[in-house]
């Protein structure tokens, strides 16, 4: 383990040094996929591309954690050993500096969720941490999001038998139970253990119950601070956000789904969603995938007004691509500090940069086959 985290840090201490002094990053570096660049226009905002390919429940084919520049330009990439993925692959801010954390493990083909382990790096490449599960569990992949609080929030999915009786499965079932963690990073303390079991019904979800297969009713797929510091979490399969109470756990409200503590206004629908975030004083921006891989509904970015008194929720904005892409799966957006939009289109292998206007300025995909479960841009090293 000591000589696998020497060697991540080799490379990552590498692509930030040339990160650091380059105006015009060097060429593409031997190992990596780069993007293809399909649109280019002034003013986007400044900063390289953190994606990480993979292909989705592949056991043979290379996945990777890769920075780019905006010709499609491999600046850096990290390889990880066959049969693993990284997902979630940007930087963030851990004890007042910039770091580089990611996920890194194994996702079973179908599963639609992994288990590995969460990094926390410096910008010189010394990995600083890493962040697992309460006992008996381990980190999913799909949210590692770190906090000013110095801990992280992590998802995880725990297989448990269940009675699915109620939702047309069998007695003696298996489900998923959906639980998001807060962790202290240095101390590795539980401070907070949410499951979704305890808190919303079998019958809330809109997926179908498989015939063999653990049920996946309510799938997790992200756990973000709102702005009074309690979490949004996403359902993708209740179609709902859920605002938790941070330090209980109870639930607050529910965002959409079957049973909305909102009246949601034209426009304001969503289903199959990822990554809810704040946007402004009571309003939320979501990935709203419209898509299960059932339909060719368009994907979009949606801003959304609450009115926690009147519990209304009022479409203030939303983004489609040019091309009215459709993502089935994944997917996430990014407010830029230039009033910019970017967005991971999931499994597309997709990446596009919106003016506030809406209009497209940077459009990019990745090889034939390859998806990133996110994608941003970040600046400042």
């Amino acid at each position: 383990m000591r000589d696998s985290r020497k060697r991540i840090g080799t490379l990552l201490g590498a692509v930030l040094a040339a990160v650091a002094v380059a105006t015009a990053p060097p060429a593409a570096a031997a190992d990596g996929l780069g993007l293809d660049v399909l649109v280019h226009r002034p003013g986007t905002s400044p900063g390289f591309i953190f994606v990480a390919p993979k292909v989705e429940g592949s056991a043979t084919a290379p996945s990777y954690a890769e920075v780019v520049d905006d010709r499609g330009r491999v600046v850096w990439s990290h390889r990880v050993p066959v049969g693993q993925q990284v997902t979630d692959f940007r930087k963030q801010t851990y004890r007042g500096k910039p770091v580089l954390t990611w996920w890194q493990g194994t996702s079973p083909s179908g599963a639609g969720h992994g288990e590995g382990t969460d990094y926390i790096a410096d910008l010189h490449g010394k990995v600083l941490a890493t962040v697992e599960a309460g006992t008996g569990l381990a980190d999913d992949q799909h949210e590692f999001r770190l906090t000013s609080r110095g801990t992280a929030l992590i998802t995880v999915y725990h297989q448990t038998p269940a009675d699915l009786s109620s939702v047309g499965g069998p007695a003696a079932g298996q489900v998923f139970d959906a639980i998001a963690e807060e962790i202290d990073v240095a101390t590795g303390k539980v401070l907070l253990h949410w499951n979704s079991l305890a808190h919303v019904p079998l019958a809330d979800s809109h997926a179908a119950v498989p015939s063999a297969a653990p049920y996946d009713y309510f799938h997790i797929n992200a756990v973000n601070v709102d702005q009074d510091g309690n979490l949004l979490i996403s359902a993708r399969h209740t179609w709902t956000v859920y605002k938790v109470d941070r330090h209980t756990g109870e639930v607050i409200w529910r965002l959409g789904g079957r049973h909305s503590d909102f009246a949601l206004g034209d426009g304001a629908e969503f289903s199959w969603q990822h990554n809810p975030l704040p946007a402004g004083p009571d309003t939320v921006r979501i990935f709203d995938n419209a898509s299960n891989g059932d339909s060719a509904d368009p994907s979009r970015i949606i801003w959304v007004k609450l009115d926690e008194r009147a519990r209304t929720a009022t479409l203030v904005r939303s983004v489609r691509h040019p091309d009215s892409l459709s993502a089935p799966s994944q997917g996430n957006s990014q407010a830029l500090p230039n009033g910019d939009t970017f967005v991971g289109w999931g499994q597309l292998g997709r990446v596009s940069e919106f003016g506030p206007d809406g209009r497209l300025r940077f459009d990019a995909t990745l090889p034939a086959g390859y998806d990133t479960y996110r994608a941003y841009r970040f600046a400042g090293y």
